[in-house]
């Protein structure tokens, strides 16, 4: 019996399935699922791994579940209502259909998928006119008690206008992360930084300023033997009139992720690695401002790190709830359109504006489009 609206009720466990058991499901899956099981009823009843190995290592370092080498088998003998995916990109679109239709929501690492087509062919097998199953997207740097301080302070205008932005995700990955045969390459990877490791900033961005409307970017290899690029720059224009610039590197090895909004009475900054909590954000009043109003704007109250469990929490009480989550259908599909527009607009030098790549347009089935010098060359044929 699966969680719907009528059923969900407090004391019911929600049964959980991990998909895909490597580092991410050890490392954040499952703690966060540990630490939400000692607040409210909840039970992992599976794990799913190719390697079968690696399934049953799993489910004996949870102490609980039964490990299965097949999706398909795992929906129908378990019937989880929650089922959180590990796996690499270009499988998400085929798993996350099949939990949805098997009844049960899904909690999906990003990137979300390799194409803004897949997203949509995810979000046609939601049911939200039933109260789900619904699919959302792991986007944890959105969550915690800064992100949603700041969100509220642009959301009233409490420190005037968002006028200017800076999104910064300047990381290093060596030749030795490269080695790996999946990485760097559009149909495993599903994309370069600002795909695999930019889009989390790109992501909380969009969620403090709102829609954007358009962009210009540009994209490169500098360094890595790639399919993908290795460093990207844009420019974009949100619906509010906030200008902002984007850059996406692997190539940094002074290791930083950052967000700056210039408002027309403060600046607020966000500076950190990988995750975030209060201290990490930093609010610098423009001359004449209180020092009352600055107190006020400075208060972020308990420290609620950004986490894999902050968005999970949210998460399983929407379920319970029988409500759509946040990061999911057109809130999820936000970040992945613009860094398909991004590309688009480095593969054609063009401005991309919102909205704009859709059926028919290259870069809504593939995220390099098929542009020359970006796009996979074609197999060899055999002999």
């Amino acid at each position: 019996m699966f969680v719907t609206p009528s059923q969900a009720s407090p004391s019911r466990p929600i049964r959980v399935a991990i998909v895909g058991t490597g580092a991410i499901a050890r490392v954040s899956h499952l703690p966060a699922l540990r630490a939400l099981a000692a607040e409210q009823p909840l039970e992992i009843v599976a794990a799913v791994d190719v390697d079968a190995a690696s399934a049953e290592a799993f489910c004996a370092e949870a102490g609980t579940g039964r490990p299965y080498t097949d999706l398909d088998r795992m929906l129908a003998e378990e019937r989880p209502d929650l089922v959180t995916l590990g796996t690499p990109p270009r499988f998400h679109r085929d798993q996350t259909i099949a939990a949805l239709r098997a009844g049960a929501w899904v909690w999906c690492e990003k990137p979300p998928c390799p194409s803004l087509e897949d997203f949509d062919a995810i979000e046609a097998a939601e049911a939200p006119d039933k109260g789900g199953p619904f699919a959302a997207i792991v986007f944890q740097h959105r969550f915690g008690s800064g992100s949603d301080h700041v969100r509220t302070l642009l959301a009233e205008q409490a420190m005037g206008r968002p006028l200017v932005a800076h999104c910064q995700t300047t990381w290093y990955r060596d030749e030795a992360y490269y080695s790996a045969p999946w990485r760097g390459r559009w149909s495993t990877e599903g994309g370069g930084p600002a795909m695999g490791h930019g889009i989390h900033q790109m992501d909380l961005l969009l969620d403090l300023l709102g829609p954007w409307s358009e962009i210009r970017a540009m994209a490169g290899r500098l360094v890595h033997d790639v399919e993908t690029e290795d460093v990207s720059t844009a420019l974009v224009r949100f619906e509010n009139g906030t200008m902002a610039t984007i850059v996406n590197s692997v190539l940094s090895p002074d290791e930083v992720s950052r967000i700056r909004i210039d408002c027309e009475r403060a600046t607020v900054e966000l500076t950190h690695l990988y995750g975030h909590r209060n201290a990490d954000w930093r609010i610098t009043p423009a001359p004449g401002v209180t020092a009352g109003q600055v107190a006020v704007w400075r208060d972020f109250g308990a420290d609620v790190p950004s986490s894999h469990e902050a968005q999970l929490r949210g998460l399983l009480h929407d379920l319970r709830a029988g409500r759509r989550p946040r990061s999911s259908g057109a809130d999820g599909r936000t970040s992945l359109e613009l860094v398909a527009a991004l590309y688009k607009a480095a593969f054609t030098g063009g401005t991309v504006r919102a909205g704009e790549i859709g059926p028919g347009d290259p870069y809504y089935s593939a995220l390099h489009g098929n542009a020359p010098g970006w796009a996979p060359e074609p197999a060899e044929p055999s002999a």
